[in-house]
């Protein structure tokens, strides 16, 4: 402990901004995580919740319903493909699959690549300073020796110059577990719109004139939804 309050205040130039890196670090994750919270919404309690707006006032009802929620699902999913209803499933298909690709799938990875940057420029910016304070443990030790001093005094400063390696890994090992479970997270938040996005049309369906049991054998079939249509495009 000694050793590393040693550090902060003799190397105070190398330890500022690894400092810096963590505290940035750390507020990218706060932040992102808070998004995260914001960006939920509990669907078994939002989905009957939902099916009696949509029963009761109708699409105009439902769609008011789903914007006024906080969830990214019912508020740009669910209301993207309710505002195009009346122009069939396909259309629903379509609005749905571009607002994942170019509107949720975009929010959700705001500030991943800043943290991932971090996580990478924080290890070799710690290297770096190792290896320049090395460089001049070693110049001070030269200079030493030449004089015929004791050369035994400088191999605390090079323990010291190790503490930039290891403040720059301490720094970059949470942000790369973060963005990995940030990842993880929005993998599953996409299988939940898909989920969430084939029951709309199901839904959709069902209210359909025509569409109730007295009727099945006079009205169309309809293809099967096939979930991969709401996959981002390539």
């Amino acid at each position: 402990m000694q050793a590393f309050l040693k550090f902060i205040t003799q190397e105070w130039y190398f330890a500022i901004p690894l400092f810096l890196m963590s505290g940035s670090g750390i507020t990218l994750v706060i932040w992102r995580i808070l998004l995260n919270v914001n960006a939920k919404t509990k669907m078994n309690e939002f989905m009957p919740a939902f099916q009696q707006k949509l029963d009761k006032e109708g699409v105009d009802g439902a769609i008011r319903y789903c914007r006024a929620q906080q969830g990214m699902i019912p508020r740009k999913l669910l209301a993207a493909g309710l505002e195009t209803s009346k122009q069939g499933l396909a259309a629903m298909r379509r609005a749905m699959a571009n607002v994942i690709e170019l509107e949720i799938l975009p929010d959700l990875n705001f500030l991943l690549p800043p943290i991932l940057a971090l996580a990478k420029i924080a290890t070799m910016v710690g290297l770096l300073l190792t290896v320049v304070s090395m460089i001049n443990t070693f110049s001070a030790i030269q200079v030493q020796a030449s004089e015929g001093g004791s050369v035994t005094g400088q191999a605390g400063a090079i323990g010291l110059a190790l503490f930039a390696t290891a403040l720059g890994l301490v720094t970059a090992i949470p942000l790369v577990f973060a963005h990995v479970l940030f990842k993880s997270w929005i993998a599953n938040f996409e299988t939940e719109m898909k989920k969430r996005a084939q029951q709309l049309l199901v839904i959709i369906q069902a209210a359909k004139p025509g569409s109730g049991s007295s009727s099945t054998s006079s009205s169309p079939k309809v293809a099967p939804l096939d979930p991969s249509s709401f996959s981002p495009r390539k």
